[in-house]
């Protein structure tokens, strides 16, 4: 084999080696978009709230808890004067 024919042949394989990198690289692309959209669809059908909703929400839970505690303390307080009454 020449010198130039071996040449050819390492040009040839070195080519060949760029497109499978750069096949290989669209592949990959094209999986984490595949991915990404499978993961988007599973977690939108799992019904889930989003942040600002829940913590929202945990307010008014919080709220309701102040106020829940409040109003057993009057309970409280009401009956122990009725109680002192009788």
């Amino acid at each position: 084999m020449t010198t130039s024919g071996a040449n050819r042949i390492l040009d040839d394989f070195a080519k060949l080696m760029t497109d499978a990198a750069g096949a290989a690289q669209g592949v990959r692309k094209e999986a984490e978009t595949v991915f990404r959209a499978q993961a988007e669809r599973f977690i939108n059908g799992m019904d889930l709230v989003k942040r600002e909703e829940f913590e929202v929400v945990r307010e008014m839970a919080i709220k309701a808890r102040d106020e829940n505690d409040a109003l057993l303390k009057r309970i409280e307080a009401l009956e122990a004067r009725l109680n002192a009454g009788s």
